[in-house]
């Protein structure tokens, strides 16, 4: 686990955002993505569960309710350490600035509540850099269910818990998951040292916040053609 507690030595920075379903993370990291693209500063996306295979293995097994708390928890360390590979470790030797919707952090609250062992789950993700700035944004469940409930048709099965029992329609589950995860997320914002935001405030309050805090983090970046410049210099 060193190296989620250690600075990673790259030149490029990492900004990552957590919270549970419904606390608008993905939305304010679109807005801060923008922010950066509009001072040409280029930034990397990538997301959470984005490898094709994974993807479509994780897609059946869900359909099917077949998939154990570990055999998903497996399959999501698979497709983040193919994600780290091609998405966010070459941007970041090359000195870009990488955006991650989603983190380690997602698997260490949700496979717990799953039923996989804490220490378990944090080595299985011993191999990921500690991010440069990693925001929290905190909702609770009430704001969370009527922001998705509002936005589309259903909640998800599994985005519910719904394979774990908890209650018999979506909607309780959801909270009692959900719920969970917070208590969760509390732990590893303390653990880790995680940005917390206060998301039951205005989007534009927010991205003030987050703005701010992102310009902080970058303070000492250099953009990568101003770092190969200095390397010349010094060569």
């Amino acid at each position: 686990m060193e190296a989620l507690r250690q600075p990673h030595a790259f030149p490029g920075k990492l900004i990552v955002v957590e919270g549970i379903d419904g606390s608008g993370k993905s939305t304010q990291l679109q807005l801060a993505m923008r922010y950066l693209q509009a001072k040409g500063l280029g930034p990397f996306f990538t997301e959470w569960n984005s490898a094709d295979l994974v993807k479509a293995v994780t897609k059946k097994g869900k359909k099917k309710m077949s998939l154990t708390p570990m055999t998903f928890s497996l399959l999501h360390a698979t497709d983040f350490a193919h994600r780290l590979v091609h998405n966010i470790l070459p941007p970041l030797k090359a000195g870009m600035i990488v955006l991650a919707d989603r983190y380690v952090y997602t698997a260490f609250a949700r496979d717990v509540i799953r039923g996989c062992d804490r220490e378990w789950v944090r080595k299985v993700y011993d191999f990921a850099p500690r991010p440069d700035r990693a925001f929290y944004f905190n909702v609770p469940i009430d704001v969370s269910v009527s922001r998705i409930t509002g936005g589309r048709a259903k909640i998800k099965d599994y985005e519910a818990g719904m394979d774990l029992g908890l209650a018999a329609d979506r909607i309780s589950s959801f909270k009692i998951f959900q719920g969970r995860i917070l208590e969760e997320y509390a732990r590893i914002r303390d653990e880790y040292g995680l940005t917390e935001i206060d998301a039951t405030q205005g989007i534009g309050e927010q991205q003030r916040i987050m703005r701010q805090m992102i310009d902080e983090t970058l303070a000492d970046w250099q953009p990568p053609h101003e770092t190969l410049d200095q390397e010349r210099e010094y060569a």
